[in-house]
């Protein structure tokens, strides 16, 4: 990743496709949910999934239910007889894994591919499994606990109260009440965000974005093919990649530094050859609990204002796994300004935030720019 800093990325995103949202699509098995959203896909990019070379697949055994997920989803996803490659920590990693392939030369037209139904497996018993099993599994850690030790962190180091916490969860739910592709759901107001019950000091349950099923996928080319179809209009070129990985232990000082954070932001603005984050018209932010909302707009600062996740974010839909995916999906519709009722004037260039791991352990961050 280091040597590609300075260096212009050119890839190009033909076609993008978002599974409907909702707390549980009880009409459709996984594989009809993800059939559905690939397909959408390549009908958006205006290809048949015989042009393809390559698919990347990010996708959750755990969160799966079944011991290698790909046996079944793989085909659903597009693969059948094509070259294929699988991530599993995040959708968005799943975008740095298929662009990198792109970039290299390797592969010229592709799709990325990632999902979670989320109802189908007791959300935090999977995240209590994926904890260290001598110390942290035994005392019952699990993801709510692991963001409410960073609530407590980022409180301290950015000087986070609740009351700014409450007013981001209520405006993140009145942006995503806005975005067709969110959930309907009744907007709550900072009272009855205060009122909700606490899941772990100080993170309350009206501060949670609440877990949603869903899929993700986006077609990707290389400027060679793209050359040879002079009738094909991108939706957006890619121009930076950035990603970082924390240690695993919850120290106040990981948890409240956002380290991990800033450096996969700065790593994606270097290559995109942007000198800082007035440079972007929208950043959409991974933000499963409003102090994360808070915490990572504090530390992109005040240029970020009036920018971050018009779509809702996790708030619009969270289909955790592939939630970074999504909201790289909302990012290219801004700069393609196919946003809808979210869309932002005069977007040129807009980011797409992911995290995974505990308490934003991993961050990866995407920028598109217009064609």
């Amino acid at each position: 990743m280091a040597n590609w800093i300075g260096e212009q990325m050119e890839i190009y995103v033909l076609g993008v496709a978002q599974h409907a949202a909702a707390p549980r699509v009880g009409d459709k098995r996984l594989e009809e949910m993800v059939f559905d959203t690939a397909r959408a896909a390549l009908d958006d990019a205006g290809i048949d999934r015989r042009q393809i070379d390559h698919v990347t697949i990010a996708g959750s055994d755990e969160l799966d239910g079944r011991s290698i997920s790909s046996m079944l989803l793989a085909a659903p996803a597009g693969a059948y007889l094509k070259d294929e490659n699988k991530c599993t920590d995040s959708g968005l990693i799943g975008l740095c894994l298929g662009a990198m392939r792109v970039a290299a030369g390797e592969v010229q037209l592709g799709l990325v591919v990632s999902w979670n139904k989320s109802s189908i497996a007791p959300f935090e018993d999977v995240m209590r499994m994926r904890a260290e099993p001598f110390f942290t599994r035994p005392i019952g850690l699990n993801m709510a606990i692991a963001d409410a030790l960073f609530a407590q962190a980022v409180s301290r180091t950015l000087g986070i109260d609740e009351a700014d916490v409450n007013q981001s969860v209520a405006d993140a739910y009145r942006r995503a009440a806005a975005n067709p592709r969110g959930v309907r759901r009744a907007l709550p107001d900072r009272d009855e965000i205060a009122a909700s019950p606490y899941l772990a000091t100080p993170l309350r349950a009206g501060q949670q974005a609440p877990v949603t099923d869903g899929a993700v996928a986006m077609v990707l080319a290389a400027p060679r093919w793209l050359a040879a179809q002079p009738d094909t209009k991108p939706l957006a070129r890619l121009c930076g990649l950035g990603w970082a990985v924390e240690r695993y232990q919850l120290g106040a000082d990981r948890l409240g530094a956002l380290a991990g954070f800033r450096k996969a932001v700065d790593q994606a603005m270097a290559m995109a050859e942007l000198d800082g984050i007035d440079a972007l018209d929208v950043i959409e932010i991974d933000g499963q609990t409003g102090y994360h909302e808070v915490a990572f707009g504090r530390a992109l600062g005040a240029a970020a204002a009036g920018k971050i996740s018009p779509s809702g974010g996790a708030f619009a839909q969270n289909p955790y796994f592939c939630a970074g995916l999504s909201n790289a999906a909302e990012a290219v519709l801004q700069v393609a300004g196919r946003a809808g009722p979210v869309q932002l004037p005069g977007v040129r260039r807009a980011a797409a935030h992911g995290c995974h791991g505990f308490a934003q352990q991993g961050n990866a961050v995407a920028i598109f720019a217009e064609v």
